[in-house]
């Protein structure tokens, strides 16, 4: 059940609440790598993919049509003290995961001096499902 508040002030300002939440369930496609901003927090970054299938002419009652796949690959930027380190350490490419956590938007400048736009997770939780890194 959600609970959702208004609040009002003198300047008529309404807050509601709202819900950014996201699960993946797929492949590493990268090692991590741990990054540090001056002035900031590390983060440690890595690529998942995760794959879509679906047959043409799905739900037809003879269906017989090729199967297609699409996979589409997303940046997970892990923030939170421990799980960021523990992401770092047993995080490796190949490795199936379960991610929890929310969508960012942002922008950044490229090399050549280009703006461009960037879609990223935010990881709070991570799931280890490869066999060899649980029993790790």
């Amino acid at each position: 059940m959600l609970t959702f508040f208004i609040l009002t002030t003198d300047a008529s300002l309404i807050l509601e609440r709202s819900i950014n939440r996201v699960q993946l369930l797929g492949r590493v496609g990268q090692d991590p790598v741990m990054r540090q901003v001056e002035g900031r927090n590390p983060v440690t970054i890595f690529s998942m993919a995760t794959n879509e299938m679906w047959q043409s002419g799905e739900g037809e009652p003879t269906s017989t049509g090729d199967v297609s796949q699409k996979t589409t690959w997303h940046r997970i930027s892990v923030f939170k003290p421990g799980l960021r380190d523990v992401a770092y350490q047993y995080v490796k490419k190949g490795s199936r995961i379960l991610v929890e956590g929310k969508l960012d938007y942002g922008e950044y400048t490229d090399k050549n001096n280009v703006r461009r736009q960037a879609t990223t997770i935010i990881a709070d939780n991570i799931v280890f499902l490869s066999e060899n890194l649980r029993d790790q």
